[in-house]
């Protein structure tokens, strides 16, 4: 029964987050960059507007303080006329901040008071109480800001105080052109917050195309029970050139490392299957055969016996190896830390051969000198010579005779076996590595082989980060070199 799928739902795509955090981001700097900009820009019409106040009453005070007498409305309407004549008679003096230009712009007020703080002159309706407290203040009402600056007249001999003046600017420009700014700083920040979403959105959807097309291979295997279907689907190739490109092909390499694994693992199910069948099959017939006539007939018993134990014996072996090919696999886990004199593995596999096999002719060339640590586990080091030199008396026959070199360099410990047997052909030298194959499977079986062999000797030094090579000729034997990462002193 197939279980139904459960898939989260997706509230936001990595696309529309993009864009909105990009539309926010670009709002955020273009708010800061723009509420400085309008800071300043109001800041320097402020003070201008602010400046042109203090003028016209600098202008004013030094026009009234030539009275000595107290200010009265005659006295500061004859005054001002008077003032105000000079500056027509003589139009070639362009004073920025005239009398008539302060009196005659249209957000200026300008009010005097006499020494008692009484109203007796004032060029527009403005309020008739001097304010009080500080020089200058800045105040704002329903219509618009104002600026109110004040001074004291007093008399330049005696510096007696004759009376006040006050101007009163209503910064009616200076509002319109602080909201006109606003409003452009505000169209501009909301086009371009929409602006920068839109050029997001695409540019992630362009950007991020790969990490769809993965996402899209994963779920067709996903939701395809047939394992069939994980080594055909594959990511498009893309030519980005950039970090996306990589990751589409290191996905694509580890669906191909997957792929790989899978077919491995059907042919090692297959291949024990079949390695498995044939010595059953064997026993169950030599039992039937006792079952039958064997139990009367000593000869028949004893030789059903003697090939059933031989049997189960190749069984063992072969359940042996299969576990120490498991083992091999799992080397970083258990063994990450050992280590081992290669020089002593070396010789001691190479002096217990020769022991063994006091028919064949074993030569040595040791390089090393002293002992050589390597990072592998002694016993998987010694594991693997023994296969190596197995092999090589196995396939040996003619020519008994075995070559085995110890030497190292910068960064490795390599040992190389030769043997000058059979050989391997160069069709079959790819595959003397994969589980179960035997170049030569009827002597194979006869020599008690499995197929495993090379196939646990290389997945134990490579385990070990080192490496295995084979070089071979059909008829005048093979030479095997494993290369271990040295233990630097």
């Amino acid at each position: 029964m197939k279980h139904k799928k459960q898939t989260k739902k997706k509230f936001f795509s990595l696309n529309l987050k993009w864009a909105i955090g990009t539309a926010v981001g670009v709002f955020i700097i273009f708010a800061i960059y723009s509420i400085l900009l309008f800071q300043s820009f109001s800041t320097v019409l402020l003070q201008q507007e602010i400046g042109y106040a203090n003028a016209t009453v600098q202008k004013m005070r030094s026009t009234l303080q030539k009275h000595n007498v107290q200010l009265t409305q005659e006295e500061v309407s004859m005054t001002l006329g008077t003032a105000l004549k000079d500056e027509f008679r003589a139009p070639q003096i362009k004073e920025k901040n005239n009398i008539f230009s302060s009196m005659s712009r249209e957000n200026i007020g300008i009010s005097v008071f006499d020494q008692n703080k009484q109203l007796v002159f004032a060029s527009r309706t403005t309020s008739d109480k001097l304010v009080s407290g500080k020089k200058d203040s800045l105040k704002t009402d329903k219509r618009s800001s104002i600026y109110i600056v004040k001074e004291e007249i007093r008399q330049k001999k005696t510096g007696k105080i004759l009376g006040y003046i006050q101007v009163t600017d209503r910064l009616k420009t200076y509002d319109e052109i602080r909201n006109k700014l606003m409003l452009i700083f505000i169209v501009l920040g909301v086009t371009a917050g929409l602006a920068s979403a839109l050029l997001g959105y695409v540019l992630s959807a362009w950007l991020l195309r790969p990490i769809e097309l993965i996402n899209e291979t994963i779920g067709k295997i996903n939701h395809d029970d047939n394992a069939e279907a994980l080594l055909s689907e594959r990511v498009p190739l893309l030519k980005t050139h950039d970090e996306l490109e990589e990751l589409s092909n290191l996905f694509n390499e580890m669906l191909g490392q997957m792929e790989r694994y899978i077919t491995q693992q059907q042919q090692f199910v297959e291949d024990v299957s079949h390695e498995l069948r044939t010595p059953v099959a064997i026993i169950q017939g030599h039992l039937d055969l006792i079952s039958r006539w064997g139990k009367s007939n000593p000869e028949v018993l004893e030789e059903s016996i003697a090939a059933s134990l031989q049997e189960i014996t190749r069984m063992k072996s072969l359940v042996q190896e299969m576990l120490d090919l498991s083992r091999a696999e799992q080397i970083e886990i258990h063994y990450a830390n050992e280590n081992s004199d290669a020089m002593e593995v070396g010789l001691q596999v190479f002096e217990n051969f020769q022991m063994i096999h006091s028919d064949f002719t074993f030569v040595l060339d040791n390089d090393l000198t002293e002992p050589t640590f390597v990072k592998m586990y002694r016993n998987h080091l010694e594991q693997v010579l023994i296969i190596l030199m197995d092999n090589a008396v196995k396939y040996s026959q003619n020519r008994k005779e075995v070559h085995m070199s110890i030497s190292q360099n910068n960064r490795f410990v390599e040992i190389v076996v030769q043997d000058f047997g059979m050989g391997i052909s160069q069709e079959n030298l790819k595959k003397i590595f994969d589980r179960f194959y035997r170049v030569d499977k009827a002597r194979s079986r006869n020599k008690g082989g499995n197929g495993l062999g090379l196939s646990i000797a290389r997945k134990l030094v490579e385990g070990y980060h080192g490496n295995m090579s084979v070089e071979s000729a059909e008829g005048q034997g093979s030479l095997f070199k494993i290369s271990i990462p040295k233990i630097k002193k």
